[in-house]
């Protein structure tokens, strides 16, 4: 997006300074890392920068409304209540393309929202390995937020293990070793203590929880809970009996809570007005469909990862739908390809971490992630056999 630096970075890069990259970043957890790494960073200049947390800021001011919970409440599917809900989640991101408006100008447009967490402690190591291969210009950092990396790993130390023992907290998620995401964990482990335990492995004793640690019974007073209930939902019957304990009463502490994951979540988006949040309803609301259907994309509110997303919408499509108020219609954005790669350009997609500590009036922006694709969505099967596509993170103009 900075033509100088993109020409710099491109004409310094090598397959060799590459391969030594990927090579230092799986060395840190062997195996662990089983999604595709791009080559380059994105480079985002301030203006770029300030359109993006405008628009994150507004998201912020209807989050921290006081009306806010109850707008929401019909979010959390009725069989999905978790008992223990204070507060706010800790925990929020927002994910923009890096799209073309009609002018031919570069905006973000908001793509989806997720009081959850995502890869906090791995885009850490992701920066200093990046750092540790390629010549990254002067003046350009992935933290946000006036954070350096020292400032953002105390943050999160404070929010996640807070005044407890790190021995007492724990990432909880279904087959942590088994999920794409895992290196994520094991940083998280590097970086705070705290052990990766299975909801499988949870040892409940009244209204108390336990989890073996080195063979000893160690209690449970914090959760950084990773679990999402459709996961959790396709599991076997063994493992959903298991996951019961959510429902139950329970002498802990959450960050986030799990109706977070809900509240804060495509069900928003239609609550916001914003140049750079596509025009988006709910569909049981909508009493004139729009004529131009082909420019909007039909999405089910409770699902992850993109599942179940129509791109060419019909209105035969929306007709098939038995649940119209589990949807929302969203006006198309046109992906910009910004990325010069040796080959074809790349479009890129960038996820913004906003930290809530406990005290503060507002959730404030910490850190990144990015993701290149060349297909006709962002996400591994429509890129496979492509280069200077997968997982990054932004790089941002500090003057």
């Amino acid at each position: 997006m900075i033509p100088s630096i993109r020409k710099q970075y491109n004409e310094q890069f090598t397959p060799e300074k590459y391969e030594a990259f990927l090579n230092e970043l799986h060395n840190a957890h062997p195996g662990a890392i089983e999604f595709r790494v791009a080559e380059t960073p994105v480079f985002i200049p301030k203006s770029f920068t300030e359109k993006i947390l405008d628009a994150c800021e507004s998201i912020v001011d209807i989050i921290t409304d006081p009306s806010f919970k109850q707008k929401t409440d019909k979010a959390i599917p009725a069989a999905l209540n978790v008992p223990g809900e204070i507060g706010h989640s800790e925990f929020i991101a927002f994910d923009f393309g890096i799209c073309e408006n009609e002018d031919g100008n570069y905006e973000p447009q908001l793509i989806e929202m997720q009081g959850f967490p995502t890869l906090f402690a791995y885009e850490v190591l992701l920066d200093d390995v990046c750092r540790n291969n390629f010549t990254i210009p002067e003046g350009f950092t992935a933290y946000m937020g006036g954070h350096t990396k020292e400032t953002y790993i105390q943050l999160l130390k404070e929010i996640i293990v807070g005044k407890h023992n790190p021995e007492n907290v724990i990432l909880l998620e279904i087959f942590p070793h088994q999920q794409k995401t895992r290196v994520d964990f094991y940083c998280t482990k590097d970086l705070l203590g705290i052990e990766p335990v299975c909801v499988t492995e949870l040892i409940k004793e009244g209204r108390q929880l336990f989890y073996l640690k080195d063979g000893k019974k160690t209690a449970v007073k914090r959760i950084y809970n990773r679990v999402i209930f459709d996961d959790l939902q396709q599991q076997p019957a063994e493992v959903q009996e298991k996951g019961k304990i959510f429902f139950e009463e329970l002498d802990v502490e959450w960050a986030p809570h799990p109706s977070w994951f809900y509240r804060i979540s495509k069900y928003t988006i239609p609550f916001i007005r914003h140049p750079y949040i596509p025009e988006t309803f709910f569909l049981h609301e909508i009493k004139q469909l729009p004529t131009d259907l082909e420019n909007y994309v039909l999405k089910p509110l409770f699902s992850f990862a993109g599942q179940g997303v129509l791109i060419d919408v019909t209105l035969k499509d929306i007709e098939d739908i038995k649940d119209p108020e589990n949807w929302i219609l969203q006006r198309k954005v046109k992906y910009a390809e910004v990325i010069q790669t040796p080959d074809t350009p790349a479009k890129a997609e960038i996820r913004i971490f906003y930290f809530w500590k406990e005290g503060e009036a507002r959730p404030k922006p910490a850190n990144n992630l990015a993701r290149l694709s060349k297909g006709k969505m962002i996400g591994v099967r429509y890129n496979k056999d492509k280069e200077w596509v997968g997982g990054s993170y932004c790089l941002f103009e500090e003057k």
